[in-house]
């Protein structure tokens, strides 16, 4: 028998990886691997907010990561620096941000590591609703605008042409990204955000026929990533001689 935490880490897990697979397809099509990065790097700013207003953390970082994303818009239509030199300098200063802010707030005992790295097996019943209803309503909404945000990534021109408005969805998306981020960041924490969007996303690139086959993939591949981590990091290195306190203190899978 598996414990209750284990099996919560689980349901999390998977629910994060079946979210953030297709999403994570058109980040590898439009080679905008940086731009994840730079709305992971906001949560951390999130945190920091959500810590000085005493408000809830899942949705200071999703505040925080739409207005980075709508101000990366504003800046593409109006500044001179390229795209990658505008991701940059979002990402490296929304980070510094939210490290300064922590920084100063004395009075919050924070461990950052938990929010750097993440903390799946310190999932709640909670948490796991919150994942897969939330996941849902992604993936449902991605499947609303998967035409004309496709058509976007194809040629920008053409879905402007069909009269597909590639200006929302872009816009959609980026909403999207946002809420999976906040979504998952107490699974893989801040700093791997980017690598469960991308990695299951590349992997399938390679055995994929088709735009939405690649996505079913993903997922499935993001899926499968999680229960092989999780149950390898219980049963990968089995001791023929375990101290007494490992028996005592690991979970029934690992003694």
């Amino acid at each position: 028998m598996l414990d209750d935490f284990f099996v919560r880490a689980l349901l999390a897990g998977i629910g994060v990886a079946l979210t953030a697979g297709p999403l994570g397809c058109f980040i590898v099509w439009r080679r905008m691997a940086y731009f994840g990065d730079t709305l992971s790097h906001s949560a951390l700013l999130g945190v920091a907010v959500a810590l000085l207003f005493d408000v809830n953390v899942t949705l200071a970082v999703f505040a925080v990561s739409v207005l980075v994303a709508l101000l990366l818009l504003a800046l593409q239509k109006r500044a001179t620096l390229s795209a990658d030199s505008l991701l940059g300098l979002l990402a490296h200063s929304s980070l510094a941000l939210g490290l300064v802010a922590l920084a100063f707030m004395t009075w919050v005992r924070v461990d950052l590591s938990s929010y750097l790295f993440g903390d799946i097996l310190a999932v709640a019943k909670s948490d796991i609703a919150v994942i897969w209803v939330g996941g849902i309503v992604v993936l449902a909404v991605l499947a609303l605008v998967w035409r004309p945000l496709f058509a976007a990534t194809v040629s920008r021109e053409l879905a402007e042409a069909e009269g597909l408005r590639p200006d929302r969805a872009n816009l959609v998306y980026m909403v999207l990204m946002a809420t999976v981020i906040a979504l998952s960041m107490k699974i893989v924490g801040v700093l791997l955000i980017t690598a469960m969007l991308i990695i299951p996303a590349a992997a399938a690139r390679r055995l994929s026929s088709g735009p939405e086959q690649m996505a079913v993939f993903a997922a499935l591949f993001g899926a499968a990533a999680v229960v092989a981590g999780l149950f390898g990091s219980c049963n990968g290195i089995r001791l023929p001689d375990r101290p007494s306190w490992w028996r005592r203190s690991a979970c029934s899978c690992c003694r």
